[in-house]
């Protein structure tokens, strides 16, 4: 298995892990996808990607629609999504995906979750470049040859493909081919049960328990910021 199947696997017990944190996310994708490209999701793609993240989390469908329904309000604040660079201590590079609709109080937030945990707010730059920037998709494995549909995904930009036993088959692509897959799973009539974007650590470093902690406790100040979308790192897990 390559980088992408281990990455994920050390994720899969850390992301979503609170509910309403899940929902929250879920509700500023909305937000952003409907400001960008209207209400009707068979006219917005990024759209249609946000229902099925909706549905695999189990958030209500009247929740989804109210989002929907708030999203088309003009008075409604739109969200921008700000990437955060830094560094953790013991020389974790940390890299951070928000979604505010007040940058300068982000900003503030963030710098002093680095400050207080003896690491480094970086500027922009400094630590993205070493992380791969990637799409991924998962659609059920009943029916599917995983051999066969690699074969046939690479000409759309599919890099990794590999089963999972929880989650079917999940599919990893440079980011810029996140639109192809998705347009060419829809024209085969697979469900695409979730869909979404990781940054890949393209080294990681190997720490000790005491360090871990370290790094784990600026990891949780951040990622427990209502403005904060993803947090990604090059420690070890």
């Amino acid at each position: 298995m390559g980088r992408a199947f281990e990455f994920r696997k050390g994720r899969k017990m850390k992301r979503w892990a609170a509910m309403a944190k899940a929902f929250t996310r879920i509700g500023k994708d909305i937000v952003m996808a409907v400001k960008e490209g209207g209400p009707n999701p068979e006219a917005n793609s990024r759209l249609r990607a946000v229902m099925q993240n909706a549905k695999a989390v189990n958030m209500p469908k009247e929740n989804v629609e109210r989002a929907i329904k708030k999203a088309t309000d003009k008075d409604t604040a739109n969200y921008k999504e700000v990437l955060f660079e830094g560094y953790a201590p013991h020389g974790i590079a940390v890299l951070i995906e928000t979604a505010t609709d007040n940058n300068n109080r982000t900003v503030a937030n963030i710098r002093s979750y680095f400050n207080k945990c003896n690491g480094t707010l970086g500027t922009q730059g400094s630590v993205e470049f070493m992380f791969d920037h990637t799409c991924n998709f998962r659609i059920p494995a009943a029916g599917q040859d995983v051999e066969e549909l690699e074969l046939e995904m690479i000409d759309f930009g599919v890099e990794e493909i590999f089963a999972d036993e929880e989650d079917g088959i999940v599919m990893y692509a440079p980011f810029e081919s996140f639109g192809a897959i998705q347009k060419e799973l829809e024209n085969r009539g697979l469900e695409i049960l979730s869909s979404g974007f990781d940054r890949i650590p393209q080294i990681t470093k190997e720490l000790t328990e005491d360090q871990i902690a370290d790094v784990e406790k600026l990891l949780e100040k951040i990622e427990e910021d209502d403005d904060v979308m993803n947090v990604y790192h090059t420690m070890q897990e």
